[in-house]
C-alpha cells in the first residue's frame, strides 16, 4: 500500500531525508518549504497524508493544520506532526486541537516514520473504500495524538 505524501518542512535536509525514506517504500512524495506553500499546492497535489514540521517561517505547522482541518476538501487528509519540539512542549491539547493524527519527534527513526505514514495512508484508503473505521484512528498508542 502506498500513496502520495506532502512533506512540509523548512529544512531542505529534512525534506530530502523524509522523501528518500518514503520513496524507498513506494510512496510518491511532494514537498513544500512552509505552511503557506503547503496551502498553495495541497488541492492540486491531493495527498493521502501530510507531514508537517511545527516551527516554519510564514505559517507554522499547527496553524497550517488548523487551516487544513477548516477546508472542505482538506479536512479529512491525515496529518502527522514531525517536530524537534516535544509533544509536551507543544502542549498536547494544542496539537490535538489543530487536528493532528500522529506526532513524531525529531530525530525520528526512518522505520517509525514509514510505519506512521503507512498507517495513516491505510486508514484513509479504508475510509475511501467505505470500510467502517474511526474517523481518525491512532497510528500507535504511544505516538497518536
Amino acid at each position: 500500500m502506498s500513496g502520495r505524501v506532502l512533506v512540509v518542512d523548512d529544512s531542505k535536509v529534512i525534506r530530502q531525508l523524509i522523501r528518500v525514506n518514503l520513496e524507498l517504500e513506494g510512496f510518491e512524495v511532494v514537498t513544500a518549504a512552509d505552511g503557506a506553500e503547503c496551502l498553495e499546492i495541497v488541492e492540486r497535489v491531493r495527498p493521502d497524508v501530510i507531514t508537517l514540521d511545527v516551527v516554519m517561517p510564514r505559517l507554522d505547522g499547527l496553524r497550517t493544520a488548523e487551516r487544513l482541518r477548516a477546508g472542505e476538501r482538506t479536512r479529512d487528509i491525515p496529518l502527522a506532526i514531525v517536530s524537534a519540539c516535544t509533544q509536551a512542549e507543544l502542549e498536547g491539547e494544542r496539537v490535538r486541537a489543530a487536528g493532528a493524527d500522529a506526532f513524531l519527534a525529531k530525530p525520528f527513526e526512518p522505520v517509525e516514520l514509514v510505519r506512521t505514514v503507512r498507517g495513516l495512508a491505510g486508514a484513509r484508503a479504508d475510509r475511501c473504500r467505505g470500510a467502517q473505521t474511526p474517523a481518525r484512528p491512532p497510528v500507535r498508542a504511544d505516538r497518536a495524538v
